[in-house]
Order: structure tokens, then sequence, then C-alpha cells
């Protein structure tokens, strides 16, 4: 008889969207894969961060509008708040999902094992993954792939280690509002966060090291900033905590702007790559200065046998981005030869208005060495806002100057992320403002906006009638 050829075996270290998109993809061309999980099956996106974040910002949304609306004749009202019984439908719908894309497709997908341990290396080949009970496992498996994901990074600030501070993954499972929460860190996590509790009724004050969202436009951080403290947070940006104390029942932080006083503190001041204790150094894996994996488009590291995925490596850190280097890395670790193209990568931030941005800022084209043409559009130009009765916000749109491509899109709105995808397919096509400008687009839509920003390149948005084609 013939002789059978072996499976290729695959072991993925870490159970998140890039690892999982990676395990279903392998099996199907036949490999054996093994997922290996030192903790809760699923990763940060369903259990810790964008599923119970988002159900979060939504209710706290719903209790703003309550409180806050722009409708004279509605009655406004402050919130009763149950905080038990919003984490509790949070949690359900959380462990809803991760049964559904995750757990069941372990059950259903025999091709996939998983092996509760955590993982080391032991050489370039060996695979070490200890186990709740002590007993170590040692597999050598043909390919790896590492997408262990990030965690919170906690700055070393004196007096802070050792108290019961808050990451987002305990703020967003918290039974209980805090009359006073302060937040440190200016970024993604830490707005969104701050926002959310400000709208559940606490107060918050936000201590950002720098301004915020301090990598995008400097006007989408100016704006949002206004914003926030319209709603009533205190924010302070450029400020340095330069010591911690827990009294038992209230922090004090020593900061440049002055002493703060709450009754909960979150820290939201980065993440950083799960890569320490994975022995990478006896696999030759190669990491930048952060400590995140170093891989080509194609997801290999360093050593030709070993892939990675997701935020532990040096890609952008979206679930969305994991989980399209994940399906990419399973097709090169089966035979396949395809890149990941992160030349267009829409991103938003979920606070009210929405951040929403693609492509490239001005200053980023400057850096590349393109003569840009910008235009920027307040929402008081958008039909659709103004009929909302929300008008804060813009939308800039960053063009070629001599091409009239579209480069880049930063949007400030309360749609924001539903405005930006339809900017990342103009640039995904090479359209350019002009061709962006002459595009059909529904009457009384936010995204309409985009379509005004493009006409103001040759034309004066105010002297057009509601619907200019």
């Amino acid at each position: 008889m013939p002789k059978t050829e072996a499976k290729l075996s695959v072991a993925i270290i870490g159970t998140g969207s890039g690892a999982f998109a990676a395990a279903i993809r392998a099996v199907e061309p036949g490999a054996d894969v093994t997922v290996i999980e030192a903790g809760v099956v699923g990763g940060t996106c369903v259990n810790v961060g964008c599923v119970p974040s988002k159900i979060l910002i939504r209710a706290a949304h719903v209790a703003h509008l309550q409180a806050q609306h722009p409708f004279p004749g509605l009655a406004k009202h402050a919130p009763v708040l149950d905080r038990k019984a919003l984490v509790a439908q949070q949690q359900a719908r959380v462990e809803e999902l991760r049964h559904a894309k995750y757990e069941s497709i372990l059950e259903t997908n025999s091709g996939i094992k998983l092996l509760h341990g955590f993982a080391r290396f032991e050489d370039t080949r060996t695979l070490v993954v200890r186990q709740a009970d002590g007993i170590e496992k040692r597999l050598t498996p043909d390919r790896i792939l590492i997408a262990t994901g990030r965690s919170p990074q906690i700055p070393d600030v004196p007096g802070l280690a050792g108290t019961p501070y808050w990451t987002s993954t305990e703020a967003l499972i918290a039974e209980e509002s805090p009359a006073h929460l302060i937040v440190y860190g200016g970024s993604v996590v830490a707005l969104e966060i701050a926002q959310a509790y400000l709208r559940l009724g606490s107060r918050v004050t936000l201590v950002a090291r720098g301004t915020l969202l301090s990598k995008e436009d400097p006007a989408i951080g100016e704006g949002l900033k206004a914003a926030l403290i319209e709603e009533g947070m205190r924010v302070l940006t450029d400020t340095t905590v330069t010591a911690v104390r827990f009294d038992g029942k209230a922090f004090e932080l020593e900061t440049s702007t002055g002493l703060i006083s709450g009754d909960k503190l979150l820290v939201a001041t980065g993440r950083k790559p799960n890569t320490a204790g994975l022995g990478l150094d006896r696999a030759g894996v190669a990491l930048d200065a952060s400590g995140a994996i170093v891989v080509d488009d194609h997801l290999r590291t360093s050593v030709q046998h070993i892939f990675a995925a997701g935020d532990c490596t040096n890609a952008p850190q979206f679930v969305y981005v994991a989980a399209a280097a994940g399906t990419r890395a399973a097709i090169n670790i089966t035979g396949g030869d395809v890149a990941l193209d992160l030349s267009v990568v829409p991103a938003v931030v979920f606070t009210d208005p929405q951040v929403a941005t693609v492509g490239l800022t001005e200053a980023q084209a400057r850096k590349l060495g393109r003569e840009t043409d910008s235009r920027t559009l307040t929402l008081d130009n958008v039909p659709r806002a103004l009929a909302n009765f929300d008008t804060r916000g813009f939308i800039k749109l960053v063009a070629d100057k001599n091409t009239g491509h579209l480069l880049g899109a930063q949007v400030l709105a309360g749609e924001g992320g539903e405005i930006i995808q339809t900017a990342a397919l103009a640039i995904r096509n090479r359209m350019t403002v002009t061709d962006l400008a002459g595009q059909l687009f529904p009457y009384l839509t936010m995204v309409e906006g985009l379509k005004l920003c493009a006409q103001t390149f040759t034309k004066d948005v105010k002297q057009l009638s509601c619907c200019a084609g």
C-alpha cells in the first residue's frame, strides 16, 4: 500500500481572534491543530475588551440621552441606575458570544484540539506546556503560531503598586459606580471608559500625560477634549502623576497640576505585548524595543517555521487586523503565499462624538514627502447633524495636492464609525476628491458629510442647495 503523508502539525499559542481565525483556516487543508490557552478561551476582545466595553458605552449613551437630549418637548430626567443589573446583562452577552464564536468551534471542529496550560519555548522546535496540575507536556509541531495578545501596561509610579487600582478589566465588571473616578491615560481605553462612567453618574477626572489621542491629528484631541469638558468631565492634559497613595478608602494622586483625590483609580496608560515568559530568546524569535514580536507582511517571525499574529506583534492593535493576520498566517503555514496589506486600516474610538480615522494625516503625509491639500467641514454644514441637533465635530479630508487622490480622513462625529469605511474604500480604490464629490450619497445621512467635504475642495457648500449634486 502507498505510504500516507503525515498531517502537518500546527501549535497555536493563544485563543483570541487571531488564534481562532488561524486555527479554523489551518484545518481546512487538513492540518492537525492544537491551540494552547493559559486562561479563559476567547482572548481580550470578547472577554474583557471590545464586547463588554461597547455594551457599557451603549448603556451609558442611553442614560445620557435620558438626562441631556436636545429636544425641549420631551421631559428630561436623571437615569435610575442599577449597575449590578447592567453588568449581569453585559456578562451574559459576553458568555453567549464566547460560546458561539469560540467554545462551540472547539466542540464541533474535530481538527482543533485545546490544551490548557502556559506554553514556553524550550528550544526553536520544542514547546513545553505547564498545566494547572503542574504536569508539563512537550510538543514538537511542524509550525508554531504565537497569538498571545496584550495586557495592561502599568506605569512605574511611586506608591501605585499594591493599591486596588482598576485596569479596564475591573472597570468593565464593577457592580458599583464610584462617586469620583480618576482615570490615568489619554488614549482609547481611558477615554471610552471615562466617558461611560461620567454618563452613568460618576464624577470623572481624566489625567493624561500628553494630549488626548496624541497620535492623531491635533484637532481630534482638541475637539474631543472640548466635548468631554462640556459634558462635565475634568480633563487635565500634559499632566504627570508623580506619586499615588491609598488610605484604605480613597486614592490621592500627586500630579504636576496638584493633588487629586477620588475613591477609585483606573489606570489605562497603554498595553504591553504578552511575550514575557514565552522563552522567545531560546527560540531565536526577534522582538522590538517594546517586547512585541517582529513579523513581516506574511506574518513570519525571524524563525522560518514560527509565525505570529495579533496584538503581540508590531502590527496595529485592532481585533480585525488580528483576525485578518491569523487567517493569512494559516494560509502561509499550510503552504500558501499571501501578504497582509495594512496600507488602509480604518480605526474607531467609541467616545461620543466618535473618533474615526483612516489613511494619512497631513503630518504623516509630509513625512513621506507628499504635498497635500486638505479641507475641514464642521458638522453645522451637514444636514443630518442639524436634524439631530448635534453639530459637535468635523470631517477632514487630506488629498495629494498634485493628483487629487484621497490620502486620509479624520472624523470627529456622533456617527464617525459609520462614516469611515466609505473613506477607506475611496482610498483603497484610489479615488480623487473630485470622484468622491461626484458620488450619490443618500440625503440626511452622516456619511453624506464626506461628499460635502470633498465638494469644498472646489465649491463653497454654504452656497449649495440641500442635496446638491
